[in-house]
């Protein structure tokens, strides 16, 4: 009798250790219960119990956790509805009050999040929707982890998936992008023939001015060459004078100049036989003498002014 027994007693030792050691994985939380209370939270770790009268109510995980948010129907401010899902990033900092502060976080977080974006949506634009994400999202973490915060649990931060408009919808956007694209083709088009107007513009100036300017250099540079050619022939005209004066000054210049003016007079008569068929002469050749003595008479004159000009000037 007695070795039966002892097996019995030893095998009723044996579960009573099995059921009083606990032992709680990393990054978890086991909630007590005594007798139908809450008597205390076992953290990571070897812990005991007493068997038959506590009992673990809940297990929770302290790791951070996403919550899948399912998709649902909103209605923007411009009457657009479209379909909306998101995924939300929580943690639990309270396991005594994520045990008793409500029946299921999980479920409320979810609910909670998709009434906030119900709200939110429905104060934007369809336009404004996919500009405003980050602040919706930021408003849905606010509104969520307010009321999460009693539950003990923490909101970190909701990120909206996906937005999907109607079919319609989508087909006006893409209508309306691909105006935008021609609208801006063509905007670029214009600028680029207006810049290049311009610059035509510009360069028909600059060569017109260039050539105004090339062709006033011309006439200036062909003055001054006319200048300083007739300065030129006039010093060299009076150098002539001058020579022409001295030599007459000198002994014989005088026959020198009548044998000069009475060649020259012989050889305009032989030219002017030579250019045509009829030719005006002298009615004597006694004419050709006088022509001579006439025009010896004229330089003998200025001969004789230079003269009495250089006596009054010494």
């Amino acid at each position: 009798m007695l070795g039966p027994v002892f097996i019995l007693f030893a095998v009723l030792i044996v579960v009573f250790i099995a059921m009083a050691v606990k032992i709680v994985p990393q990054q978890s939380a086991f909630v007590i219960e005594r007798l139908g209370s809450y008597n205390g939270t076992l953290n990571s770790g070897l812990s005991f119990v007493v068997p038959f009268v506590d009992r673990i109510a809940y297990k929770h995980t302290l790791k951070e956790q996403v919550i899948d948010v399912p998709e649902q129907v909103c209605i923007t401010k411009d009457n657009v509805q479209m379909t909306v899902d998101g995924v939300v990033f929580i943690q639990v900092m309270n396991p005594q009050q994520a045990s008793y502060g409500i029946s299921s976080y999980y479920t409320a977080i979810i609910q909670l999040a998709q009434t906030t974006m119900r709200s939110q949506m429905g104060k934007l634009d369809l336009d404004k929707t996919f500009e405003e994400r980050d602040n919706v999202n930021k408003m849905i973490v606010a509104a969520v982890d307010e009321a999460a915060h009693k539950w003990g649990v923490k909101t970190l931060r909701y990120e909206i998936k996906n937005i999907t408009p109607p079919a319609s919808v989508l087909h006006a956007m893409e209508k309306q992008m691909s105006a935008e694209r021609e609208k801006r083709a063509l905007i670029l088009k214009s600028e680029g023939e207006k810049q290049s107007a311009i610059n035509i513009a510009e360069g028909n100036k600059q060569k017109s001015i260039l050539q105004s300017e090339g062709e006033m250099a011309k006439k200036i540079n062909e003055a001054k060459g006319e200048s300083e050619a007739i300065k030129l022939v006039a010093i060299a005209t009076g150098e002539g004078i001058k020579t022409v004066a001295a030599a007459i000054s000198d002994k014989g210049g005088l026959e020198a100049v009548q044998y000069r003016v009475a060649n020259n007079l012989v050889e305009q008569f032989g030219n002017i036989a030579k250019a045509g068929n009829t030719m005006i002469v002298p009615a004597s050749m006694s004419d050709i003498s006088s022509i001579v003595a006439t025009a010896m008479n004229i330089v003998k004159a200025q001969h004789t002014t230079a003269d009495e000009g250089r006596s009054i000037n010494k």
